[in-house]
């Protein structure tokens, strides 16, 4: 049994994983689902030659010193495969995840186009999570592909091992191999700063260590991209907090409220026509107000942030994305249900938009033969209609009273800075008088010392201790 067969058999059947394990036959993952090959099951030394053929010695190493090793194989005009070989029950497992050398955009995953301005931000720290084989790394290569199309910028990536082969566009990239270009995520992180990057791509944030030096790099200037095992924005940021010790979270939550950019969440949910699955994905984008709550601490506020905040800065939270998925015939009632985190909120949004929903089965059109339903239709556009005059109405008359408020505040500040001057004029009016009095006060002062220097001259002639010059000799 040959690997390559395997692979290229992997690739015809449009499967992401490959499984290989001795005494059944190979599985693949099609769609989500695992499913054995009609075919013989796989022996320990079928394996065992599969493995050598692919290992390098020092991945044959690694493999004897920590029973696992992760690997990148291709297979020429085929595809690339991350590969991890490892232990399980004393023999030899392995696991391959198809990787194409074409790497998709954005529009070909029917992801929304809002991802594309974390591209364009100049730094901070941009992290896509979700489960394992929830569409991250195929999401972050989407993101990193725009970069080095539309950027005159030097791109860095670490990863463990390589995936996608980026080629140099209008950016230059620079694609580091743990184990093979560097021995650490750390310490290519801290070796990168070295280089001259303005865009990170690191593959995986797995200890506190490499945590702190990708937030580093976030605030030194960088753009920095990176992936997490979380299911949403706010286990996100607990899960980099809780891998620092207490003393240091202080510290890490606010330098976190300052570079983190932007959490993109994402699982894939079956299609409802059977075709494959969809990406349902929920966004979060920094606002003053998201800071605010990172750096206090409040990160189980950030859901409903999340989703008052869909207008203006266009996040949405994963059970939004099901909604639109819903709506749009994409997935079924059942998979959003089943795929949503919290059901019930999902079901109170559904049954304000589509009050009979649930008597429907999940269904959201209605009989075609069914008249009425096409007048509820028109009963709720027209009270639609009226409340939406009513609330422009009252952004009329909120906007005449901010209005009249702004005047109001306006005149107040004249007649401040009126006060404000003649209370100034005042001061030094008062200042003036201060400085006239102590002049006067001290020019009298030297005039009554005259005076009573005077009188007592005076006073000594009238005593006749002073001799008076006219009178001669004894008549003195």
């Amino acid at each position: 049994m040959d690997l390559d067969n395997l692979l290229r058999l992997m690739t015809e059947r449009g499967a992401s994983d490959l499984h290989l394990k001795p005494t059944r036959p190979p599985l693949l993952r099609v769609n989500g689902k695992l499913a054995a090959l009609e075919t013989e099951p796989i022996t320990m030394e079928d394996l065992d030659k599969m493995v050598e053929a692919i290992l390098k010695p020092h991945q044959l190493r690694r493999l004897e010193e920590r029973m696992s090793v992760d690997l990148g194989y291709g297979v020429r005009g085929l595809a690339r495969f991350r590969g991890n070989i490892y232990m399980q029950r004393g023999n030899l497992a392995a696991s391959f995840r198809r990787i194409p050398y074409q790497i998709s955009t954005l529009e070909d995953w029917d992801l929304p186009a809002v991802l594309l301005d974390f591209c364009d931000m100049p730094m901070g720290m941009v992290l896509i999570t979700g489960p394992t084989g929830s569409g991250k790394s195929s999401t972050l290569a989407a993101l990193i592909k725009y970069v080095t199309r539309e950027r005159p910028v030097h791109v860095i990536t670490i990863e463990d091992p390589v995936e996608f082969l980026f080629t140099d566009d209008l950016a230059s990239v620079s694609q580091r191999e743990v184990g093979t270009d560097t021995t650490s995520f750390s310490e290519a992180l801290r070796n990168a700063m070295r280089q001259d990057p303005d865009v990170i791509m690191v593959g995986e944030m797995r200890d506190p260590e490499t945590i702190g030096t990708v937030i580093t790099a976030a605030e030194t200037g960088h753009l920095v991209f990176s992936t997490l095992h979380t299911n949403s924005a706010g286990q996100t940021i607990d899960r980099i907090l809780d891998s620092f010790p207490a003393d240091q979270q202080g510290q890490i939550r606010t330098q976190l409220a300052q570079v983190l950019k932007g959490v993109v969440s994402m699982k894939l949910v079956e299609r409802e026509d059977g075709s494959g699955r969809v990406a349902a994905l929920e966004i979060l984008k920094t606002s003053p107000k998201v800071a605010k709550l990172i750096e206090t601490g409040e990160t189980s506020q950030l859901l409903e942030e999340i989703e008052s905040s869909v207008g203006y800065y266009r996040m949405q939270s994963m059970n939004q994305s099901l909604l639109s998925l819903l709506v749009h015939g994409v997935i079924s009632y059942q998979e959003a249900m089943r795929q949503s985190s919290d059901p019930e909120d999902l079901s109170l949004k559904l049954r304000k938009m589509f009050p009979k929903i649930e008597e429907r089965g999940g269904s959201m059109s209605p009989s075609t033969a069914d008249f009425s339903e096409i007048l509820e239709l028109q009963q709720f556009r027209r009270l639609y209609e009226e409340q939406e005059e009513k609330v422009k109405l009252k952004l009329g008359e909120k906007d005449e009273k901010i209005a009249e408020l702004r005047e109001t505040i306006s005149d107040r500040d004249e007649e401040i800075r009126q006060v404000q001057s003649r209370l100034k004029q005042s001061n030094e009016e008062q200042e003036r008088i201060k400085a006239e009095y102590t002049r006067l006060r001290q020019e009298a002062q030297e005039k009554i010392d005259k005076l009573m220097e005077r009188i007592k001259e005076l006073n000594q002639r009238l005593v006749g201790d002073v001799p008076d010059p006219k009178k001669p000799g004894i008549f003195r």
